[in-house]
């Protein structure tokens, strides 16, 4: 083991010494200094994000979709109906997620309700619970360096946890959806496949899996590796029989508490996209099937490693069997709205799809967390600690080769290579401060950092010579920010509450901003009304009116220059949108005056 970062720096007179055992409080209270320091993220980013914060300024529509859904069961509606019937009314469209995500928000929201208005204790909920699961992902961090690297590693990861860009933008205040909960989840995760403790480590994996599954399907593939890990560990050493079968009993269980306690009445059919009979028959299965390998816990290692490709084999072929519509996209959508919607979503592109100033500075930590935790593994043979690095090792390396899938596999990634990249840190680190020469000890570690945290990455973009937004791109994010609003759409509110047509990227911030309805927003179970949307604003006028009317919308509310509405016009240069933009209005439109200043246009439809 490499000489401990503090007692190099201690030696370095580079932090206070006397008086306080700084190394014995910071090992001994680890988690009370983890909150401390999560506190003080908070408050940064409270103070950073205000502006956004008074404004109720959710940009993403999943973020103003969950906030619509919370106000809605608030309201009343039942706890299995996560239908949301200000879209589409009054038959509403098709949520497929669960109510796990709306407790915390809706407990902020009473809980500040008793100090402030409702307006305000709904902006401060939405503001501070992004960051509940914050303090979760951090002490999960905290908790591998301290098992893997050493006691004393842990403020070290931190830091590296808050350069990771992309994974800490979903802990930013307003970013109220899933993701922030599911990656704390994946660090309690990696906590347990660290513990040396086999029974508990295991249950701390199978929970932390069908809690994330309870909420939704986006980390499967994580959750399935870490699966698969735990099945190696036992295949290599028959001593890990307790941490298999802890695991078998908690996945299997808490997938079926977690759908018997949040999955929505529409999730009880045979769908893919959620934690539906389908995958709830797969994750009790699979923890049956691993609860009895390690009950018969074979003494011979090749026997183990049959008996788990057989067990995988069942799970495998009986889902293929069982289950064939999901064998496909799990969304379930229809060819065409794949071909002109899903497939063009920017998230769901592979990593080289983007350009360069996207994608490098997305891929850096992960190449640098896989280094790191290759190097360990190899320091680590023969130690109790070799077993751990190996799984952490391969998890980095499948969440980095998520990235050739879907770039949406990027916070992860990145979360899941600080602790590979904090390994290589208090292994150089610690070197460099220990050499005679002041420019090596300075400015050797201050670019060491920075190549090991991936800041650099950040230094290498600005300074490329890479293609910047131009005119147009700017004018659609002018567009964007001006069309979701909260001062915008609050002069829509001069209308009597009515079913707006309007683009599908706008709807659901229309139904948080506003008292009008929506048509549909842009989730895959409403397939047949996003497509609705985009006939009508591509088709002819007749045929927009027909569609409307079948929608029962009032009105009609476009934002010109929204990024949505230019895939209308490049598709259609004839087609319905394009006409009433270059001024061609039907005479079934009747117009309705707003404020000089709106970014929108809106009409009657007669």
């Amino acid at each position: 083991m490499c000489p401990s970062l503090v007692a190099t720096l201690r030696e370095a007179d580079l932090i206070m010494p006397k008086g306080f055992d700084l190394a014995r409080d910071l090992d001994r209270h680890w988690l009370r200094w983890t909150l401390l320091a999560w506190v003080a993220v908070v408050v940064f980013f409270i103070q950073q994000r205000w502006g956004p914060i008074h404004w109720l300024a959710l940009a993403d529509t999943d973020d103003n979709l969950r906030l619509a859904q919370v106000r809605a069961w608030m309201d009343g509606q039942g706890w299995y109906d996560l239908r949301q019937y200000r879209m589409d009314p009054p038959r509403g469209i098709d949520i497929h997620w669960s109510r796990i995500v709306d407790l915390p928000i809706a407990a902020l929201i009473w809980f500040f309700g008793w100090f402030t208005t409702p307006a305000w204790a709904e902006r401060l909920a939405v503001g501070f619970a992004p960051l509940l699961p914050l303090s979760i992902t951090m002490a999960g961090i905290a908790l591998v360096a301290r098992r893997l690297i050493a006691p004393l590693a842990w403020p070290l990861a931190i830091v590296f946890l808050l350069g990771c860009g992309v994974t800490m933008r979903m802990f930013w205040p307003l970013r109220i959806d899933h993701h922030g909960w599911q990656l704390a989840a994946l660090a309690v995760t990696v906590a347990g496949l660290a513990d040396p403790r086999r029974a508990r480590g295991g249950a701390v994996v199978g929970l932390a899996s069908a809690f994330s599954l309870s909420i939704g399907l986006e980390m499967l593939p994580y959750c399935a590796s870490a699966g698969a890990v735990i099945a190696l560990r036992w295949v290599w050493d028959r001593g890990e029989a307790r941490r298999m079968a802890a695991y078998a009993v908690t996945l299997g269980g808490g997938c079926a508490i977690g759908f018997a306690a949040f999955a929505s009445t529409a999730n009880y059919a045979m769908r893919c996209d959620a934690l539906t009979p389908v995958w709830l028959s797969v994750m009790v299965v699979a923890g049956a099937l691993l609860l009895a390998l390690a009950a018969a816990n074979p003494v011979n290692r090749a026997a183990r490693l049959i008996a788990s490709v057989v067990a995988g084999g069942v799970i495998v072929g009986g889902f293929a069997l069982l289950f064939p519509q999901c064998l496909g996209r799990p969304e379930g959508v229809s060819e065409e709205l794949a071909r002109t919607w899903l497939s063009n979503v920017r998230e769901a592109k592979p990593i080289y799809r983007h350009p360069f100033d996207t994608a490098f500075p997305i891929a850096v930590m992960p190449v640098i967390g896989l280094i790191g935790a290759i190097i360990a593994s190899w320091r680590a043979r023969g130690s109790e600690r070799f077993v751990g690095w190996v799984a952490v090792a391969l998890f980095t390396a499948f969440a980095g080769a998520m990235l050739l899938w879907q770039v949406r596999a990027a916070p992860a990634a990145q979360l899941l290579a600080v602790p590979g990249a904090t390994a290589l840190g208090w292994l150089l680190f610690p070197w460099l401060l220990s050499r005679r020469s002041v420019l090596v000890r300075v400015l050797g570690t201050a670019a060491a950092f920075l190549l090991v945290s991936g800041l650099f990455s950040g230094l290498v973009v600005r300074w490329m010579p890479v293609d910047r937004p131009d005119a147009r791109a700017k004018m659609i994010n002018r567009a964007g920010a001006r069309c979701t609003s909260l001062p915008a759409l609050a002069t829509l509110n001069r209308v009597p509450p009515a079913t707006f047509f309007t683009h599908v990227d706008l709807a659901p911030r229309l139904i948080v901003g506003t008292r009008h309805s929506g048509i549909t927003g842009p989730y895959h179970r409403n397939g047949d009304a996003i497509l609705d949307v985009h006939h009508a604003f591509q088709g002819s006028a007749a045929q927009f009116r027909q569609i409307a009317r079948s929608h029962g919308a009032t009105y009609l509310l476009i934002c010109p220059n929204m990024a949505e509405t230019t895939n209308y016009r490049a598709r259609s240069p004839k087609g319905f949108y394009a006409q009433i933009v270059r001024g061609q209005v039907p005479a079934f439109l009747e117009s309705v005056p707003l404020p000089r200043n709106s970014p929108y246009r809106l009409w009657r439809i007669r």
